[in-house]
């Protein structure tokens, strides 16, 4: 694992040298960290046109940087450049119909609750 990672978000994010491995169907996953005692995670998430994420609880803080295209939750559309954060016990299902690449930060890992 590298002791720091630096990302560029402007003009364009870049991803070079990132390993992207399948997550979804649809979102692939780059993992940039994961700590196997709290379950704490840090990942590019990948969607492809279309894809999405049944609904899923939040036992920790998810932030999430919305890097390109669009993502939607039950709350709204957010563009590249917003910022959202969802509190514990919160719980939403995720989708795009454009394609997007995020940012994901995660407290505790997820507990998807429709599948």
């Amino acid at each position: 694992m590298k002791s720091a990672w630096t990302l560029s978000l402007f003009p364009t994010p870049s991803v070079e040298g990132v390993e992207f491995t399948p997550f979804r169907p649809g979102i692939e996953r780059g993992n940039i960290y994961f700590d196997p005692e709290t379950g704490a995670s840090t990942a590019f998430l990948r969607y492809h046109p279309g894809a999405s994420v049944p609904r899923h609880r939040h036992d920790g803080y998810e932030h999430i940087v919305i890097l390109e295209g669009e993502q939607s939750d039950d709350d709204g559309t957010y563009a590249a450049g917003q910022v959202l954060v969802h509190a514990p016990g919160s719980s939403h299902r995720v989708w795009t119909k454009t394609g997007c690449l995020v940012l994901a930060i995660w407290e505790r890992p997820v507990v998807f609750v429709d599948e």
